[in-house]
C-alpha cells in the first residue's frame, strides 16, 4: 500500500481548470488499478493533495437544488462570479479568495475502504487544526463539515466539504473559509441548510488577516497523522 501523498499548491487558479486537473489525476489513478486487475499488473497507485483558492464561484453537486443559487446569471457577472454544477456529493457553496480549498484525490485502498471514516477524518482534520487556534469545533449530526455552537441559535459553518468517489478513489474535498468575504455566501442557501450561518477564521479571532499558510501547515500536520501517510 502507498502511503505517500504527492503534494501541489496550486496558487490562485480558475475552479474549470483545476477541476480538469483533478479529473486528470483521478483518471491516471482508475486507469491503474483497472490495469492492475486486468492484467495483475501489482503497479502502485498514486495519491494527490492539492491546495489552492479559486476566484469568486460557486458550485452544486449533482444532489443539489439549484433553486439554492439566489442569483440570476446576470447578476453573477455582476459579482465577478461563475457558476458550475459538478460531480461531487452535497448542495450548493461558495469558493473565493480568503478560502483554502483542499483536494485529496487518493487511492483509499492505500488507507482504507471506508467513504464515512474519511469523510470523519476530513473532518477530525479541520477540528484538530482550527483547535489550534483556540476554536472548540464540532460536527453537526446528519451535517458534513465542520461547525461552531451546533444545537444553539448561533450554530455556524466555518469548512464545508463534498467528495466523489469511485472504486475507492476520490477526488473535491473540503473548504476551510481563512479569511472569506462572507458577503457572497448571502447569495445562497449554503449546502442548501436554511436559518444556518457561516463564519470565518479572521473573524471568529476577532483579527483582519489569518496567514494562511501557517493554516495550511497545520492542516498538514493532522491529515499526515490522521492519515499516516507522508507528503513528497
Amino acid at each position: 500500500m502507498n502511503k505517500t501523498i504527492k503534494f501541489e499548491d496550486l496558487g490562485s487558479k480558475d475552479f474549470k481548470e483545476t477541476w480538469d486537473y483533478q479529473e486528470q489525476l483521478f483518471k491516471a489513478i482508475l486507469d491503474t488499478k483497472i490495469k492492475n486487475r486486468r492484467e495483475d499488473a501489482g503497479l502502485e497507485t498514486d495519491n494527490h493533495f492539492l491546495f489552492v483558492e479559486h476566484p469568486h464561484v460557486y458550485t452544486l453537486g449533482k444532489s443539489g437544488d439549484l433553486s439554492n443559487l439566489l442569483l440570476s446569471e446576470e447578476q453573477l457577472r455582476e459579482k465577478g462570479a461563475t457558476f458550475y454544477k459538478i460531480n461531487r456529493g452535497g448542495d450548493i457553496t461558495y469558493h473565493g479568495p480568503g478560502q483554502i480549498v483542499g483536494y485529496p484525490i487518493l487511492d483509499l485502498d492505500n488507507f482504507f475502504t471506508d467513504i464515512h471514516k474519511y469523510l470523519r477524518f476530513l473532518e477530525e482534520c479541520i477540528i484538530l487544526t482550527l483547535a489550534e487556534y483556540g476554536l472548540d469545533c464540532i460536527r453537526s449530526p446528519g451535517e458534513t463539515g465542520v461547525w461552531l455552537d451546533v444545537g444553539t441559535p448561533f450554530a455556524r459553518k466555518i469548512c464545508a466539504m463534498g467528495v466523489r468517489a469511485s472504486r475507492w478513489v476520490t477526488m473535491h474535498g473540503f473548504a476551510l473559509n481563512v479569511n472569506a468575504d462572507l458577503g457572497y455566501f448571502d447569495n445562497i442557501i449554503p449546502c442548501g441548510i436554511r436559518g444556518k450561518a457561516v463564519t470565518s477564521l479572521h473573524v471568529e479571532l476577532g483579527i483582519e488577516k489569518v496567514e494562511e499558510t501557517e493554516v495550511k501547515s497545520k492542516i498538514l500536520k493532522h491529515f499526515t497523522s490522521l492519515f499516516e501517510a507522508k507528503f513528497v
